[in-house]
């Protein structure tokens, strides 16, 4: 039995709180203490930091105050956007957990690498979804740097395949490189959006995609567990992972940024993966 307040192992820190980010699109000045309120809460082991564009950190100061903010910044336009973020971050209370940077149309490795130097702060490189990844896979796993990877957004195209987000996962799977992912994860388990025609990925799927990639499964078996759509069968695979294998997916698979963490409280303790006890609290 799950115990009421507990998260388990495969939870913790597994959702960055992106509430600003479509399609939550919540205001600043809401999302600040809202994410204050939910590293309070009973279910605060789930939360990982608050998800920032580099353009909202100049309107951030006069929001800030207490205990110094966990951040995560993206910087969509590039590794310079990048590079001045943290600048900016360095005279704010904030500790920059993550700096998520956009590869721009047509750099390499190298050009990239330069301009953004070493900032001092853990990076995650949005690895590109054409021919420079297996180049941009390598750099990052060199550097010691971890890949993000984009599983969706508000058009169909940014939404990745099985095929293809298996590919990914097994690239820096071999190559030892820790990962998250950002967009579209809205539910445990792949699904279609009633309202877009979408089909979206889960964040279950994910990490048992995570997991077969680390036992060397073929891609074409990941790309299978990434397209189950039997949730039940989904949650039952995930709590019958053991500790070590748990550790050693969640080793990889970071973490994935969600607009809502209330919603997936919800629904991990639909599925039985979560005390009841702790959903009561996020109401």
């Amino acid at each position: 039995m799950i115990p009421p307040f507990a998260i388990p192992p495969f939870a913790v820190g597994l959702c960055d709180d992106a509430a600003v980010f479509p399609p939550g699109l919540a205001p600043l000045a809401d999302a600040v203490p809202a994410h204050r309120d939910h590293r309070a809460a009973p279910y605060a082991a789930l939360v990982g930091p608050l998800v920032l564009p580099a353009t909202a950190l100049d309107a951030l100061y006069p929001l800030l105050g207490g205990d110094p903010l966990d951040l995560s910044i993206t910087a969509p336009n590039g590794p310079c956007e990048a590079a001045k973020a943290v600048g900016v971050a360095a005279d704010l209370p904030v500790e920059v957990r993550g700096l998520e940077v956009a590869v721009p149309p047509g750099m390499d490795p190298e050009e990239f690498f330069r301009v953004l130097g070493r900032p001092g702060v853990p990076v995650y490189v949005e690895i590109p979804r054409d021919e420079r990844r297996p180049a941009f896979v390598e750099a990052v796993a060199a550097r010691g740097d971890r890949a993000k990877f984009r599983t969706g957004g508000v058009k169909a195209h940014l939404y990745p395949g099985p095929d293809e987000l298996a590919a990914a996962v097994t690239s820096v799977v071999e190559a030892g490189v820790p990962f998250k992912a950002t967009a579209g994860l809205h539910h445990p388990v792949r699904n279609t959006d009633p309202e877009t025609g979408f089909h979206q990925h889960g964040f279950l799927n994910l990490l048992l995609a995570t997991d077969a990639a680390l036992r060397g499964r073929p891609g074409a078996e990941l790309a299978a567990v990434l397209a189950d759509r039997d949730a039940p069968s989904v949650a039952a695979r995930v709590a019958g992972l053991g500790e070590a294998r748990t550790a050693a997916a969640r080793a990889r698979f970071l973490s994935f940024g969600t607009c809502s963490i209330t919603d997936p409280l919800t629904e991990l303790a639909d599925l039985g993966l979560l005390g009841s006890a702790l959903l009561e609290t996020s109401r």
